[in-house]
C-alpha cells in the first residue's frame, strides 16, 4: 500500500523496517553471482542500501535511492559503517524516476533524455503498490522511463503462496503490470528474509523464525524493456 514519506521516514527513524536484515538478500547476491546484472544499475527504494553498498563494493556503477530521505541517510551511514564510501544514494520518489533532479545529476549521458539504467534491482518495492493499479501503473511507466531499451528490471517481491509478512501478492499482478513496452522474460519462486518486528510479529507468530528472521515465499521476476 502507497504511504507517505513521514510514514517512512518514522520506520527508519524507529529502526522497525522488517526489511531491514543486515544483509542483502539471498536471492539479490545470487542474482549478481549469475551474471544477470550489467552496466548502470538502479536500486528503487534502497531502504538501508544493503544491495547498492553489494554492488559498489563489487565495482557496479550503481545509486540507490528511496522516497524516505530517513532511508537515505541510514543507508549512507550504513555504506559508512561498511567502509563502501562510494555507494550514492539519493531521495526520489519512485512513480516519478525520470523527473528526479537528483537522479538525473548522478547518472546522466548528457543526450538530453535523462539517465539510462541497464540493470533495476526492485527488492520488495513492487509489491507495495500491488493492490493499487493507478500507483502500479504509474510505477511501471517510471521505470519503462529510464531503463534502456533492452535492459532488464529484476523484481524480488513477496508472494501469497503462502503465509508470510507484508503485503503479498500473486503472480499474476507482476504479469498484469508489465505488458507494452516490456518483455517478461521469467518469473520463478524465490526466498525472502524478513526481521521481526513488532510492525509484523503478528503475522510472523505463525512462521518459523531463526535468530530473530522468518524466510518466506517470493517471486523473483526478470523482465526486459523493448
Amino acid at each position: 500500500m502507497t504511504r507517505s514519506t513521514e510514514f517512512w521516514d518514522a520506520v527508519y527513524d524507529s529502526d522497525t523496517a522488517p526489511w531491514v536484515i543486515g544483509q542483502p538478500q539471498p536471492a539479490i547476491v545470487e542474482l549478481e553471482k549469475s551474471g544477470r546484472i550489467r552496466g548502470r544499475v538502479l536500486d528503487p527504494g534502497c531502504g538501508a542500501g544493503e544491495h547498492t553498498i553489494l554492488l559498489t563494493r563489487l565495482g557496479y556503477d550503481v545509486v540507490g535511492v528511496d522516497l524516505s530521505p530517513s532511508a537515505v541517510a541510514y543507508a549512507r551511514r550504513n555504506a559508512q559503517a561498511q567502509g563502501v564510501s562510494g555507494a550514492r544514494f539519493e531521495v526520489a520518489d519512485a512513480l516519478r524516476l525520470r523527473e528526479a533532479p537528483a537522479l538525473v545529476g548522478a547518472v546522466d549521458e548528457g543526450d538530453g533524455v535523462g539517465p539510462r539504467f541497464d540493470t533495476i534491482v526492485d527488492s520488495a518495492l513492487f509489491h507495495v503498490f500491488g493492490e493499487e493499479p493507478e500507483a502500479r501503473a504509474a510505477y511501471v511507466r517510471s521505470l519503462h522511463a529510464v531503463c534502456a531499451p533492452g535492459g532488464y528490471v529484476h523484481v524480488l517481491a513477496l508472494s501469497d503462496r503462502e503465509p508470510g509478512i507484508g503485503p503479498r501478492i500473486s503472480d499474476s499482478i507482476i504479469r498484469e503490470s508489465f505488458g507494452a513496452g516490456w518483455e517478461l522474460e521469467e518469473i520463478s519462486e524465490s526466498r525472502y528474509l524478513g526481521r521481526v518486528t513488532e510492525s509484523v510479529a503478528r503475522e510472523a507468530a505463525e512462521l518459523e523464525q531463526v535468530d530473530g528472521k522468518v524466510n518466506v515465499a517470493a517471486w523473483l521476476a526478470r523482465i526486459r524493456r523493448v
